[in-house]
């Protein structure tokens, strides 16, 4: 049996914050793969023409691309200072988009633990990624809230079944960490955020032409297994529930289910297909609810839908509402997007 750790001393660890080794560079071929995974063909991912219509200088990435990057940074973060754990579930994320990433980016990528909170005996622990570019403004941040599981919540077989099935330089679970702990914090310092995101005119519907209460249509995704190998082998997300069902139902879920961060990708791409330009989004929020089932036989129908909810005139501001459904039962708990209008 794993105790979970005690409160106060992870939240002595808040703040502790380190950066990833080297440059990321965005390479044209790494965001079509993306792009692809995620079901997203707006033509500024693919085509080089296209985005320079909309004033990019290359491919624009995907929304949500920022997390294939993060997750790789993350691993010494729940490996060694997020520890006490078996496992952890996602539950919510929050994209800030400060000028969206294009093609040839060179990007600095940095770790750092924002939040520990405790609601209902859970502790909901939050990391947050901040990219910048080599000009020294920081073009993107990402929070990511996960919550802690042990032992307790949990088929005592689940993690031997994991460990067995994972790859061989993976270590699924955060247990151990070290004994010398020492904190490193954020280096004080002037942050600078791109301003980018909001001095292109945007390639979407004239905010003129756009009423609060405007829905977007309804689009139907398909995911098959298929998909979730594809996204986990290009976004680097090992967790066998996507792709085992034996141990997706020894984790307690009735079958395989797909990524949070796929579908989110997938909502992202449903509202760059409707707004045209998906660098406009300055702000995309998602709490999850419940996971898409991803059936062998079947597959999984998302049905995507979506209405303006709120519109600031001042600023040619717009916020969306996103529902993704499975099965008739919500897969976002709470999704919206910040939207620049031209």
């Amino acid at each position: 049996m794993t105790a979970a750790p005690e409160a106060s001393a992870l939240e002595a660890r808040v703040g502790h914050y380190y950066e990833a080794d080297g440059l990321y560079l965005v390479g044209r071929e790494k965001v079509r793969e993306y792009a692809r995974a995620v079901q997203d063909y707006h033509p500024a991912h693919w085509d080089v023409d296209a985005a320079a219509k909309l004033g990019y200088s290359g491919l624009v990435a995907p929304l949500t691309f920022t997390s294939t990057p993060a997750m790789a940074c993350n691993r010494r973060m729940f490996e060694s200072i997020v520890v006490g754990y078996d496992t952890y579930l996602q539950t919510e994320e929050v994209f800030e988009q400060h000028r969206p990433i294009v093609a040839g980016d060179e990007l600095h990528v940095d770790v750092e633990l924002t939040s520990v909170r405790r609601i209902a005996g859970r502790d909901m622990i939050t990391v947050t990624n901040t990219f910048t570019d080599t000009a020294g403004e920081r073009v993107h941040t990402l929070h990511t809230t996960v919550v802690g599981v042990t032992a307790d919540d949990i088929n005592p077989a689940t993690m031997t079944a994991v460990q067995n099935a994972m790859m061989h330089d993976v270590d699924f679970s955060g247990i151990g960490g070290s004994d010398d702990y020492q904190k490193t914090v954020r280096p004080e310092g002037e942050v600078r955020i791109s301003e980018g995101g909001l001095t292109r005119t945007p390639g979407t519907p004239s905010f003129d032409d756009l009423k609060v209460g405007d829905e977007l249509g309804v689009h139907h995704t398909r995911l098959s297994r298929g998909d979730l190998v594809n996204y986990a082998g290009v976004a680097g997300d090992a967790n066998p529930i996507h792709w085992d069902e034996d141990i997706a139902k020894l984790a307690g879920l009735p079958d395989v289910i797909a990524h949070g961060m796929l579908t989110m990708g997938l909502g992202a791409g449903f509202v760059s297909a409707w707004s045209g330009d998906p660098g406009a989004v300055t702000r995309y929020a998602v709490r999850l609810s419940q996971p898409a089932i991803v059936s062998a036989k079947e597959g999984c129908d998302i049905e995507f839908s979506g209405k303006i909810k709120s519109l600031d005139p001042e600023t040619r501001t717009g916020v969306v509402l996103v529902a993704a459904k499975s099965e008739g039962k919500k897969i976002f708990g709470l999704a919206t997007l910040n939207i620049r209008f031209s």
